[in-house]
């Protein structure tokens, strides 16, 4: 473990940080996002970090990535509209997940945006499932600039947090397992509320 750490600590930073940009641009759009492991590049890249300003380079270059990513997503939304749902990778591979991502954005509009960055299944369909029902650019960017801002730092913190457990024994390490638990059970509250409102449409 202590070799793998090293490799990485010994990675350029601007390397790290085009990585990260190009992972979470890549995640952020539908067809796309499948093929690309953010949460596994993230927390690679928070073992290279060894300084705050380090933390934030990365940080927003993961960031700017995904809103990128993400945005492209919405225009191709916008530009095709619901047929998209019907081209055959997204029906034969993804239909599941995009009825999911319409029926977020359907009951929940703008606020959808920022829960579907926390939902890494579905932080790729819910930009163009959000485009094609006729969004604006307005209502879709704050949430998405949040969610994303969100969703790139907590793999990050949650890496930092093991790596540094190595060397400082399992507080660190505890209190990040924590958090995590704590997202997750609100994430998972969030997406049962919204199975319970649909059931009962």
């Amino acid at each position: 473990m202590s070799e793998v750490l090293e490799n990485l600590q010994s990675t350029p930073h601007l390397w790290v940080m085009v990585i990260v940009a190009i992972v979470g641009l890549g995640e952020g759009i539908v067809g796309v996002g499948f093929f690309f492991p953010g949460p596994v590049a993230m927390l690679g890249a928070a073992a290279t970090i060894s300084s705050p300003s380090e933390f934030v380079l990365i940080w927003l270059a993961a960031t700017t990535g995904a809103v990128v990513g993400n945005t492209i997503g919405f225009e191709i939304g916008r530009r095709v509209g619901p047929a998209l749902r019907e081209r055959k990778m997204i029906d034969k591979h993804a239909g599941r997940r995009w009825d999911q991502a319409a029926t977020m954005v359907r009951k929940h509009g703008r606020w959808a945006v920022f829960v579907g960055r926390l939902l890494g299944p579905l932080q790729c369909f819910v930009p163009p499932v959000a485009g094609a029902a006729g969004m604006s650019y307005r209502g879709f960017l704050p949430p998405l600039l949040l969610g994303a801002a969100c969703s790139q730092a907590l793999p990050l913190l949650v890496g930092l947090g093991a790596f540094a457990s190595l060397d400082a024994g399992g507080a660190v390490v505890v209190a990040a397992i924590v958090l995590t638990m704590l997202v997750v059970a609100v994430v998972a509250r969030r997406r049962r509320r919204i199975g319970l409102t649909g059931a009962q449409d």
